[in-house]
């Protein structure tokens, strides 16, 4: 009861000051009708909590995020299903779902009441603009009486999550310069390049199927020989991401870090639907992601990971090494210096075809004149560092689209050399 006198509402408590003003002017004045007004206008409001403190409706909710993990920008349907479990008709309920400030204010929604053992279910929508993985709930019902004097809050403890991942943007279909690995005992990749009669072979065992007989080298070579069992090549890909804190620029949405996110996303999706064995490497996490989940794996690092005050190029050289294995490595970095570069240009000796997209963060900031070029200084020092070291480095201003970019990513062989000689050369001529 302590707490229903104490949810009496504005109006609730109106009606007690006014009767204390009656009760008061009719001592005063000496006026029994004004009294009684006194007591209807106190009576009013005590009877209104009485009837909602004593109120004992069990109630059951079910929320459901449809779908539980949206992009940046779309938005999710909330379905809440509130069930009267008990024999008592409810009143009409007020219902306040509890939302972090980034899915947007909270909605208020009124059900009308509810009879015995009836369900009946709302909905409502929200939209996020930034990533990341948001509680929703708890659900708050408030309790009323028909004349709104008293109002209680129940709360209940059930709380859902609702995953916002970074936008994924579709890139065309480019050949890329990726490497093959696998395990079989003969390179797929050899009988490609040499034809069907360089086919690697090996002498016979006993057990060999004949039809796996190569009846040309046997004659070269004088004595029975099979060609080896060939095992499928696996295209390989590494997407390193850059979550160096000093390294990007820019705030919220529109940061330079957003950008390295989703084109982490981006570049990973693509590379895993082409079929590529993917790994996600940052500065706190390696994450393998070619098994069947790896799509909601992949995404749901990339909507919770942060820029790291700590972290630093020769980590994720570290990470990326403890299990390279070839393949390509493409690589997401925000402003480097000289000995920064120097580092990962060391990495291109790991077997692995490299490409960085090199973001110049300082094109995301109003500089001056003078900072601008020494801005400019600083990233084309840092690509000629990689260009040196055998990367291929594609370089990122404010405002670049990924789906632009990607097609140079796909250079390989002869044209890789002469785009690197002339990437060299001019990146030279605007240090000098």
């Amino acid at each position: 009861m302590l707490d229903a006198v104490r949810g009496l509402t504005t109006r609730g408590r109106s009606f007690l000051a006014a009767a204390l003003a009656a009760a008061a002017s009719a001592v005063i004045l000496g006026e029994i009708d004004l009294l009684r007004v006194a007591g209807l206008l106190a009576v009013l409001p005590l009877l209104a909590a009485v009837y909602v403190g004593r109120s004992r409706y069990r109630l059951a909710c079910t929320r459901t995020c449809e779908p539980q993990r949206v992009p940046v920008g779309a938005t999710a349907r909330v379905r809440l299903k509130l069930q009267n479990m008990s024999r008592l008709v409810t009143g009409t309920l007020l219902l306040e779902d509890r939302l972090p400030y980034a899915l947007g204010s909270r909605p208020r929604l009124v059900l009308e009441r509810l009879g015995a053992n009836q369900a009946s279910s709302v909905t409502y929508t929200v939209r996020a603009d930034v990533r990341g993985r948001y509680d929703v709930g708890p659900l708050m019902v408030r309790l009323t009486d028909p004349f709104g004097l008293c109002e209680l809050t129940r709360s209940f403890p059930s709380v859902d999550q609702l995953t916002v991942t970074p936008e994924v943007v579709p890139l065309p279909a480019v050949r890329l310069a990726g490497e093959y690995t696998g395990a079989g005992e003969s390179r797929a990749r050899s009988v490609a390049v040499h034809g069907e009669d360089d086919a690697a072979t090996r002498e016979y065992r006993h057990g060999d199927d004949l039809r796996r007989v190569h009846w040309r080298s046997t004659a070269h070579v004088g004595e029975l020989m099979v060609r080896r069992e060939e095992q499928p090549w696996e295209s390989r890909a590494t997407v390193v991401l850059d979550s160096r804190s000093f390294a990007h620029r820019g705030e919220g949405p529109t940061a330079s870090f957003e950008w390295a996110v989703s084109g982490a996303a981006s570049i990973a999706m693509h590379l895993r639907h082409a079929g590529f064995k993917m790994r996600l490497v940052t500065t706190t996490a390696d994450l393998d992601t070619h098994d069947a989940g790896g799509d909601g794996l992949l995404l749901d690092h990339l909507a919770e990971v942060r820029t790291q005050q700590q972290a630093d190029v020769a980590t994720l050289v570290e990470r990326v090494r403890q299990r390279s294995d070839g393949g390509m490595v493409i690589g997401l970095f925000g402003m480097l210096t000289t000995a920064e570069a120097e580092v990962l240009a060391r990495l291109r000796g790991s077997r692995a075809s490299c490409v960085a997209l090199l973001i110049d963060s300082a094109s995301w900031l109003n500089l001056s004149t003078e900072a601008r070029e020494h801005a400019d200084r600083d990233h084309h020092a840092a690509v000629l560092s990689l260009v040196e070291g055998g990367w291929r480095v594609i370089s990122v201003s404010h405002g670049a689209k990924l789906a632009t970019l990607w097609p140079q990513v796909g250079l390989r062989g002869s044209q890789g050399f002469a785009w690197r000689a002339a990437m060299a050369e001019t990146v030279a001529g605007g240090l000098r």
